[in-house]
C-alpha cells in the first residue's frame, strides 16, 4: 500500500533546526509535501520580505531527505495554498501550534483531510529555535493588553480616565506582527537596543521607546501602554488621567503566586495578521458612558486578578472587550464573532489581544483548550 500524503505550508524562512525538526515529524505520516509562501506573500502577510527569497528556500526545502517536493504556493493570504493542496490531494495537513488558524482546519474538515496540530518540541538536547529570534537573535518582549487598552488614548481617556492592565510576556513562540501584541514598538525597540532592554529605571527606558516610536510630527501616536507593557515586567495597572498620554502612576504585580496564577489561565487562539487596508477608526462611538464602562471594567480585572478568581477575571476580561467594541465596532466583523460563539462556551472570558482585524482570540479558562498557544510573562529578571 502506498503512503499517505502529508501536507505542510508556511514560511521557512532562515531554515533552522526547529523547522527540520517539524517537517521530520510531518513526515513521519507519509510522503512530505511542502508549500511555501512565495515572497510577495510573506511581505504582505509579514509586512517584511523574507531573507531568503523564494527560489533559494524551495531549493533548501526539496534537499531535505524528510521532503517528498516542494512547491511556491501560487495564491495569496493565509491560505495561499488552496490550488495546490487541490492539485496534491494530501490525507493529511500537519501544521504547528503556532501556525495553526480554524481556517485551516475548517478548509481540511470540507475537503476530508485529516488535520494534525503538532506541539514545537526541539529536537533532543538541541534549544528552541523560531525564525524571529533568529532575525534579532532578541529577548525583547512583547505585550498583552489585559483590559482598559485605548484608555491610553487622550481622544478616548478625555471622556473619562481610567486604567489600563498590560502584562510583559516573553518571545517564546513567532508571534505574529500586525497582532495586538506591540510588535511595532518591539521592532523600535529592537532597533534602539538590538538584543536586550538595558539596565536603568523601566519608566525612564519606557519613555525614551515611546519617544522614540512617536518623534514630533506623529500623526497617529501608539499609546504609551505599548512602551510600558515592553518595558515594564510582570502585570502592571496604568493609572491614567484625563486626556494624558502618560499615566499619572503605575502600580505593578510581580508576586511570582498570581503570576503564574494569571499565566496559566490565558490562551491565544491564533488569527492571522491584520490586513493592510484595515482600519479600526472607522466608525467609532466615543462618550463618556462607553468610556465609564471600559474604565470600570478595567478596574473590576485589576482586583480580579489579585484575588485569584478566575469567573470574576472572565467576566470583566469580556467586559473590557466589549467596551472597547462599543467605542470601535470595526473592531469586530461577522468571521470574528462567528468564532468567538464557537468559544464562549468553552472559557471564562475572551477578547481580542489588539484593536482587532486578526491576531490572536485570548481566551480565559480554567482547562486546557486544544490548539492554543500558551505565553510566559516576563519576571523582574531575566
Amino acid at each position: 500500500m502506498s503512503a499517505k500524503k502529508v501536507f505542510v505550508s508556511g514560511c521557512f524562512d532562515l531554515l533552522h533546526s526547529g523547522h527540520i525538526a517539524f517537517l521530520t515529524e510531518a513526515a513521519s505520516y507519509g510522503d512530505l509535501y511542502v508549500c511555501i509562501g512565495s515572497d510577495k506573500t510573506v511581505g504582505d502577510l509579514k509586512g517584511r520580505y523574507p531573507v531568503t527569497n523564494q527560489q533559494e528556500r524551495k531549493y533548501m526545502i526539496d534537499a531535505l531527505k524528510c521532503v517528498h517536493e516542494c512547491r511556491i504556493s501560487r495564491g495569496s493570504g493565509l491560505l495561499d495554498f488552496v490550488a495546490e493542496l487541490e492539485e496534491i490531494r494530501p490525507e493529511i495537513f500537519v501544521v504547528n501550534e503556532d501556525g495553526h488558524t480554524l481556517a485551516k482546519e475548517n478548509l481540511c474538515r470540507s475537503k476530508g483531510i485529516e488535520y494534525i496540530v503538532l506541539r514545537r518540541v526541539p529536537h533532543e538536547n538541541l534549544p528552541v529555535r523560531s525564525t524571529t529570534q533568529l532575525r534579532t537573535n532578541s529577548i525583547i518582549p512583547f505585550r498583552i493588553d489585559i483590559a482598559g487598552g485605548w484608555l491610553d488614548q487622550p481622544y478616548v481617556s478625555k471622556y473619562y480616565p481610567g486604567p489600563v492592565l498590560t502584562i510583559s510576556i516573553e518571545p517564546t513562540v513567532e508571534f505574529n506582527n500586525r497582532s495586538g501584541m506591540a510588535s511595532s514598538s518591539r521592532n523600535r525597540a529592537i532597533e534602539l537596543w538590538k538584543t536586550a532592554i538595558p539596565g536603568g529605571n523601566p519608566e525612564q527606558l519606557a519613555k525614551v521607546l515611546f519617544s522614540y516610536e512617536n518623534p514630533p510630527g506623529t500623526e497617529v501616536v501608539s499609546g504609551s501602554q505599548d512602551s510600558i507593557g515592553i518595558i515594564f515586567p510582570g502585570l502592571n495597572k496604568l493609572n491614567f488621567k484625563s486626556g494624558d498620554y502618560w499615566p499619572a502612576s503605575i502600580d505593578s504585580i510581580l508576586d511570582e503566586d498570581v503570576l503564574q496564577w494569571l499565566e496559566d489561565k490565558i490562551y491565544l487562539l491564533t488569527l492571522g495578521p491584520r490586513v493592510g487596508n484595515y482600519n479600526v477608526l472607522a466608525d467609532t462611538d466615543i462618550n463618556e458612558e462607553n468610556a465609564r464602562a471600559l474604565a470600570d471594567a478595567a478596574d473590576n480585572c485589576w482586583e480580579a486578578i489579585r484575588s485569584k478568581d478566575l469567573k470574576a477575571f472572565g467576566k470583566y476580561f469580556t467586559d473590557s472587550f466589549n467596551a472597547q467594541v462599543k467605542m470601535f465596532p470595526k473592531m469586530v466583523d461577522n468571521e470574528i464573532i462567528a468564532l468567538i460563539d464557537q468559544y464562549k462556551n468553552q472559557c471564562a472570558g475572551y477578547k481580542l489581544s489588539g484593536s482587532g482585524g486578526g491576531g490572536y482570540l485570548i481566551l480565559i479558562s480554567e482547562q486546557d483548550i486544544p490548539n492554543t498557544l500558551r505565553i510566559k510573562i516576563r519576571r523582574r529578571d531575566y
